[in-house]
Order: C-alpha cells, then sequence, then structure tokens
C-alpha cells in the first residue's frame, strides 16, 4: 500500500483517497477550466494530472463548436435542476474519439458553470464510436428533437425524399429497424441525453 493511502486512512481523510483513487473519472471545474481531476479522469484522457490542470476544457473535445454546444445544452438544465448527464464523444489526447458518459452537479446554480464536479466513464468497451458525416448528425439531432422528416427537410433545405434516405442509410449503418433503436445504437439512452456531434464537414 502506497504511503499516501495508509497515511490517508490513519488520519481518517478518506474523501482524498475516494477523489484520487475513484475508478470514474472526476473533475473539479471554474467556469470550464480543470481545477483539479483524478487519475482515472487524466488516464482516460491520455494526460498526466499535472498537464490537466488550469487548462480550459475545450482541449478535450472534438472541435471549438461542439465544446461551445455542450455549455448551451446543459446550462439550463443544470439551472433547473442543479445535475446534469449525457452521452456525447469526448478527444482523447492522440485525437481519437470516444463516446462518454457526463454526470455534473453544480456548486453555484444561478451560474451553473462558475463551479462544478463531473463525472466521466468511458463507454468505449460497450460502444465504439462510429463516425456520422455532417449531414448525418444534423438528421440525427433533429430525430432526437422529435422533428418528422418532413420537418427536418424544411429546417435544412432538401427534400422529404433526401431526409428518408438519409434515415434508412443511418438504420443501415447501425444495423437496426426504427429511429428508437436507432438512439439506443448511438446512445443507449433516451435520445435527450445523446448530443450529437456537430461541426465536421461531410
Amino acid at each position: 500500500m502506497e504511503p499516501r493511502i495508509r497515511q490517508a486512512y490513519e488520519a481518517g481523510r478518506f474523501e482524498e483517497i475516494a477523489f484520487l483513487y475513484a475508478p470514474v473519472g472526476l473533475v473539479v471545474t471554474e467556469n470550464r477550466v480543470i481545477r483539479d481531476c483524478n487519475l482515472s479522469f487524466a488516464e482516460m484522457f491520455g494526460y498526466e494530472r499535472d498537464a490537466l490542470r488550469d487548462q480550459t476544457f475545450s482541449i478535450l473535445y472534438p472541435s471549438a463548436e461542439e465544446f461551445q454546444n455542450i455549455r448551451d445544452r446543459g446550462v439550463p438544465k443544470l439551472r433547473e435542476s442543479n445535475t446534469y448527464w449525457d452521452e456525447r464523444v469526448m478527444a482523447r489526447r492522440d485525437g481519437t474519439l470516444f463516446w462518454c458518459r457526463v454526470r455534473g452537479h453544480s456548486f453555484t446554480p444561478d451560474a451553473p458553470l462558475t463551479r462544478a464536479v463531473w463525472s466521466f466513464a468511458d463507454l468505449s468497451p460497450v460502444r465504439p464510436y462510429n463516425e456520422l458525416t455532417r449531414r448525418e448528425r444534423e438528421i440525427v439531432s433533429f430525430l432526437a428533437d422529435g422533428l418528422t422528416s418532413k420537418e427536418i427537410a424544411l429546417k435544412l433545405d432538401l427534400s422529404y425524399r433526401t431526409v428518408e434516405v438519409y434515415r434508412a442509410k443511418l438504420l443501415k449503418k447501425f444495423g437496426v429497424v426504427n429511429t428508437n433503436a436507432l438512439f439506443t445504437a448511438l446512445g443507449q439512452v433516451d435520445a435527450t441525453h445523446v448530443v450529437s456531434r456537430a461541426g465536421e464537414e461531410s
């Protein structure tokens, strides 16, 4: 047993080792800057802990647009209930993308991102990342919002038939037979908790 762990046990400082050695990624943030994280979080993203401290969270996202999209999506939920969770695509240090389940709690509900704590679980073992084109992600996002193919066609200035072709290709790509099964394949949860990727060209 490491001296640090033994000393923490002897002194009753269990919160210290619980944070550091938890088998799920934990991170404390301030205005979307990583103030501290545990070993699992750093390992998940391919960094040393010290390299992540005081870094903006944007370095862990596939694009700046997605970093902003998550903020816009999460803040209203945090203000409403002071908790938030979703499943999203994140980026490791080497550039590989992976699905991640994220849960958050704010210490400053009126300004939810000022100070918060988050947990991150790597879903790679059960859900390998499948690349979607920009147009596929747009259509999945609108489907998740409950829009029909006709409504999506109007939003994207496409024909109804084109949207239906994209939808059929998505079902085939993920080996499913309907939209609900597609959301399950993408996120394993209700579509309202699946954050579609954005900002890349097809």
